[in-house]
């Protein structure tokens, strides 16, 4: 055998791990191979993770025999999963956009964070939240010039009581005017429209920014493909993103949807909830302009938002509750 041909490892080795002491026919039938899995779900010891693989595997299975799958069809779902793995880089997340268009990820966000009195509900991550973001005081910009119409981004960071929350951190991103994010162009050298922010002892924050616009999610690799196939859009209504992080609180993932967007109510990854739809405020006003520190003209956008954190003790206490609840309706559809 010629030297890089030679196999990794001098011989094939098992995991150590011998065979299981359980009763598994050989499966001759269909449904054998569900029970065997199943059988075999018994050997994790985290009860958790057995929960979930149990039911992981009970419902794709369910789902096989239901749809009864082509060995054709199934190929084609590993092909398109091995491309959606192959496109992903450090930037450019693709597994996060399919579980964004399918819906996954709204839903995995809905169930983690409902709804607490008064506390600013949660939306999507999204596929372009970088770590690289620039640290940027009260009032600077987090867009280099030229990426768009100016807006302004102000408010306070407080709890479900009204009370300020000094030195929050605040992570913020989104597109230029051009509907771009700036992982998107294959010259990026520096994180643009992004940044990295702490609220004053007041809790007060404020930034220049741009005033993002709508855009299509990446259409070039297989989910886009599989968009087309569904007959779906693939355009996101306009959006600033923001990620608020403070000791003794729940991190607060969200953003803010600016109204009268043709794409709110069919947004392609499900992100909108109403109570994030806001009001831009015009402003012409050359005073004002230079006082936030935009270095010309006079007109730009205003956004004044207060962000609600729930304390982690009322946050669990509602992710409980509703998990509570969610199980009783769960087990009272089962039952009809």
């Amino acid at each position: 055998m010629a030297d890089d041909k030679k196999p990794l490892q001098a011989k094939a080795v098992s995991n150590g791990l011998p065979p299981p002491n359980l009763d598994l026919p050989y499966p001759d039938r269909p449904e054998l191979i569900t029970e065997n899995l199943l059988k075999l779900t018994n050997l994790i010891t985290d009860e958790r993770k057995k929960y979930i693989f149990k039911n992981l595997i009970t419902h794709i299975h369910q789902f096989i025999n239901e749809t009864s799958i082509t060995t054709d069809e199934w190929m084609n779902t590993i092909q398109f999963l091995t491309r959606t793995g192959q496109i992903c880089t450090p930037i450019r997340q693709e597994f996060i956009l399919l579980s964004d268009v399918l819906g996954i990820s709204a839903l995995v966000d809905a169930l983690n964070n409902p709804p607490v009195s008064g506390g600013t509900e949660s939306s999507v991550l999204g596929p372009f939240f970088t770590e690289d973001a620039p640290d940027v005081n009260n009032g600077d910009s987090i867009a280099s010039e030229g990426k768009g119409q100016y807006m302004y981004v102000e408010g306070r960071v407080i709890d479900t009581h009204g009370k300020p929350v000094p030195n929050a951190l605040i992570e913020t991103w989104e597109t230029d005017e051009y509907g771009f994010y700036d992982t998107q162009y294959a010259d990026r050298s520096k994180p643009d429209c992004r940044g990295r922010l702490r609220t004053d002892k007041d809790g007060r924050y404020g930034y220049r920014a741009v005033v993002p616009v709508a855009y299509p999610i990446p259409g070039d690799g297989p989910v886009g493909d599989l968009l087309l196939m569904l007959n779906r859009h693939n355009m996101r209504p306009n959006h600033l993103h923001m990620m608020i992080e403070a000791p003794g609180y729940q991190k607060l993932t969200t953003a803010f949807y600016p109204e009268g967007d043709e794409w709110l109510a069919s947004d392609a990854v499900f992100g909108v909830k109403k109570s994030l739809v806001v009001t831009l405020k015009d402003v012409d006003n050359e005073q004002e302009a230079r006082k936030r520190g935009f270095p010309k003209g006079s007109h730009f956008k205003l956004l004044e938002h207060d962000l609600v954190l729930v304390p982690e003790a009322e946050s669990k206490a509602a992710r409980e509750q509703y998990a509570r609840e969610h199980a009783v309706n769960r087990s009272n559809e089962i039952q009809a």
